[in-house]
């Protein structure tokens, strides 16, 4: 599986399995991206990242960083600091991916503006 920003200063492989997509509504999220996001996990050490002198990594809370590229602006990664698994912005991989939404979490504090589509709302999940 690979994956890239929009202006393709940052692309990345991932060799390994991938979660199923999850869709967060949180406010940091939504503040982030724009919208809510979408993303897929890998184990840290699947994923190989090229460019990554053009990823901008903030601490976007206590517990977790947001990895974006410093050219475009592209949201592509979110890590939990002292964890071994990234989360990837499923909008980045290229191609088909044969991932699926399964899960929202963080739904209480979804926009107005959107309906949320018929999935499982949990606030735990794992790769």
């Amino acid at each position: 599986m690979r994956g890239s920003c929009l202006c393709g200063q940052v692309t990345y492989e991932i060799n390994g399995p991938l979660r199923s997509v999850v869709g967060c509504h949180c406010n940091q999220c939504r503040k982030a991206t724009g919208h809510f996001v979408a993303a897929t996990q890998t184990r840290t050490e699947h994923l190989q990242i090229n460019g990554q002198d053009n990823i901008t990594w903030i601490q976007s809370s206590e517990n977790a960083k947001r990895g974006f590229c410093a050219t475009c602006g592209s949201p592509l990664f979110w890590r939990e600091l002292d964890c071994d698994n990234t989360s990837v912005m499923a909008g980045t991989l290229d191609g088909e991916t044969g991932l699926t939404m399964d899960r929202q979490i963080h739904t209480e504090s979804k926009g107005d503006y959107y309906t949320l589509p018929d999935v499982d709302t949990v606030e735990q999940s794992t790769l």
